[in-house]
């Protein structure tokens, strides 16, 4: 049966497609949870701001960042965590490279995104304020701090990064604040 001869309405089954069983009589998807039960986001402040983790499952996480005017997140990079931010208001300066002899600097203007992938040194700074949405694998611990101006990273106080050819911790710890990331 080729692709033209399926019946109407069929779908094929397999992982991101929804089958006949999964929709309501109206043809919507079915949330899984009754009409009664909705999560709450959670809101976590931030010395830059806040974000508020508005989905957090075993195989992604969703936030909003809010950044403002004149802050910045840490020089930090991830270990497994990928993520993707997508600038959706305000205009910010993105620091962004394989090591901290390699970080270039560019600016994300509203309705643009960029992917960060594991072991890319990062730091965001906000040139006014910023709303940032960001999905990512659920690593929320996995961040290492390499330079932090609210005295997050190891060397800190010095404004120095405790191993400058990787941007990591000379012991290889991470600077990683609970489940809170940047």
């Amino acid at each position: 049966m080729g692709h033209d001869d399926r019946p109407a309405g069929h779908r094929p089954e397999g992982r991101g497609r929804l089958s006949t069983p999964d929709l309501d009589a109206s043809g919507f998807a079915r949330s899984g949870l009754d009409d009664t039960v909705a999560e709450e986001p959670r809101r976590v402040d931030k010395p830059w701001g806040y974000e508020l983790i508005w989905a957090h499952t075993d195989l992604y996480v969703g936030k909003l960042l809010f950044v403002k005017a004149g802050e910045a997140l840490s020089l930090q990079f991830h270990e497994e965590k990928d993520e993707t931010l997508h600038l959706l208001e305000g205009r910010l300066r993105l620091e962004v490279g394989a090591g901290l002899d390699a970080l270039a600097e560019r600016t994300l203007l509203e309705g643009q995104s960029i992917r960060i992938e594991p072991g890319t040194l990062h730091r965001i700074t906000a040139e006014t304020d910023c709303r940032i949405l960001e999905a990512s694998t659920p690593e929320l611990d996995d961040v290492v701090r390499v330079q932090d101006r609210y005295g997050r990273a190891p060397g800190a106080s010095s404004g120095e990064p405790a191993d400058p050819s990787r941007g990591a911790p000379a012991d290889g710890t991470s600077s990683a604040e609970g489940s809170e990331g940047a």
